[in-house]
């Protein structure tokens, strides 16, 4: 299937996600506001689950692009986050899910994986055990920051959740940024 039908599916998922939570939305409901068939989405997409985690991949992906824009870890966080505040409806509703596809732990392995290819680039060699462990459970932190952040209001701006994080970075991995100048 295209992937302008898939994004129509997910125009109508967002739109529906305004009047109702992600466990009251229908096929049927996120067909009618697609103007497609049943039969269509299900070319598309096994479950809504399914439709919300493309979507989610796909802003994912935009929000992990514009955070790869940036010229340090600061400048990449904040454009993560101002996309989190544009995309902020998708966002909550995908976070507010923990049965099924759970989302928090697909954010987790996808920030996990940017840093660490960053870092691999940049270092030219992988990391050893010891900053791959500190790494993780900085990106766990960091992921449980965000989607508290996401899910109980955005009483921090960008920049200021951005600051949070970068205090919050363990002594080794800011200075490994710090030597690799992405800091």
């Amino acid at each position: 299937m295209s992937e302008s039908m898939k994004l129509r599916l997910a125009y109508a998922m967002n739109q529906c996600m305004k009047k109702a939570s992600v466990e009251n939305i229908t096929i049927k409901e996120i067909c009618f506001a697609a103007q497609c068939s049943r039969q269509t989405f299900y070319r598309c997409f096994k479950d809504k689950y399914d439709l919300i985690n493309w979507y989610f991949d796909r802003i994912l992906h935009i929000s992990f692009d514009r955070m790869g824009q940036g010229r340090t870890i600061h400048d990449g966080l904040l454009k993560k986050f101002q996309y989190i505040q544009e995309e902020h409806l998708f966002f909550y509703a995908a976070f507010s899910m923990d049965t099924q596809n759970n989302l928090r732990q697909h954010d987790f392995e996808m920030i996990y994986a940017f840093y660490i290819d960053l870092i691999t680039k940049k270092k030219n060699y992988p990391l050893d055990a010891k900053m791959m462990d500190i790494l993780e459970i900085y990106c766990f932190g960091s992921v449980y920051r965000t989607v508290k952040w996401v899910l109980h209001g955005t009483k921090e701006s960008p920049e200021e959740l951005v600051d949070i994080l970068i205090q919050a970075m363990p002594q080794d991995l800011s200075a490994l940024y710090k030597q690799l100048e992405i800091y």
